[in-house]
This record gives C-alpha cells, structure tokens and sequence, in this order.
C-alpha cells in the first residue's frame, strides 16, 4: 500500500506561514523540528482532525526557489482543501481575512471557492455532494 504523505510548499518564512494555516485555515502543527546539520525545520501542518496528506512548509534556500513562491503551480489552482460544511468554513475564513478570487459556485459535483494563501497560491475550498467518489460520507 502506498500514499502520499506530504506535499511540500516553498515558503517565504517558517513563523508566517505557520501563523496563517494554524490561525486563517484551523490546520494544525504536526512537526516543528530543527535540523541543524542543513539550518532548516521540518514544519508540517495539516487540517484539523485530518488524517490524510500534510503539508511541508519548506523555507526557500535558494534564489530560484524564492522565484516560486505563491507560483508553484504557474497561477492554476494548486491545491484543494475538502470540508464537510464549505458555508461554515468559507464565512470563518472570510472572516479572518482570507482572500477569495473566485465567489462561491455550486456545480454538479458540488459547492467551490477559490482562495489565495498568504503567498498567493490558489486553492479550492471545496464540498462535494453527497454520493461523489470525493465526498468525506463516502471517503472519510
């Protein structure tokens, strides 16, 4: 059996970005680990309750790195944040500032937003019907 457990996010610097998932999005911290031998942390976070794929903040170390930060998808939606209440959890983060591009849309497979994160990536806030493969009723 195999999964993907992390998917790492170049980031500008470990504390902002922390800040912004754990108190914009409710995702909470995983790992805060030092690694002394490459003076980087292992910071990983994850939604609330989840037990599905983490996110790697990882702090660019080059220049060319920097070049991708919030474009690591070249401007597409990067990822997508599936809940089981989108109305509950688009008004919360509307209401810490989060920033949606695109206004909420309800379509066959179910109700989406789009929003950036705080470096500019685009994600979906997404709830899929009930009775779609996608569905937390039918995934858990």
């Amino acid at each position: 059996m195999q999964s993907i457990i992390h998917i790492a996010l170049v980031v500008n610097d470990y504390d902002e970005a922390i800040a912004f998932y754990t108190e914009k999005l409710d995702f909470e911290l995983i790992e805060d680990t030092y690694q002394p031998e490459q003076d980087k942390r292992w910071v990983v976070v994850s939604p609330a309750g989840s037990n599905g794929t983490t996110i790697l903040l990882a702090r660019a170390s080059t220049p060319n790195q920097e070049n991708f930060i919030g474009n690591q998808s070249g401007g597409r939606v990067f990822l997508f944040l599936r809940t089981d209440d989108f109305w509950r959890d688009y008004r919360k983060m509307e209401n810490r500032g989060v920033e949606f591009v695109r206004e909420p849309k309800v379509a066959d497979y179910g109700t989406v937003a789009v929003f950036k994160d705080l470096y500019g990536n685009l994600w979906d806030l997404i709830q899929f019907n009930e009775g779609h493969p996608m569905s937390l009723k039918n995934r858990g």
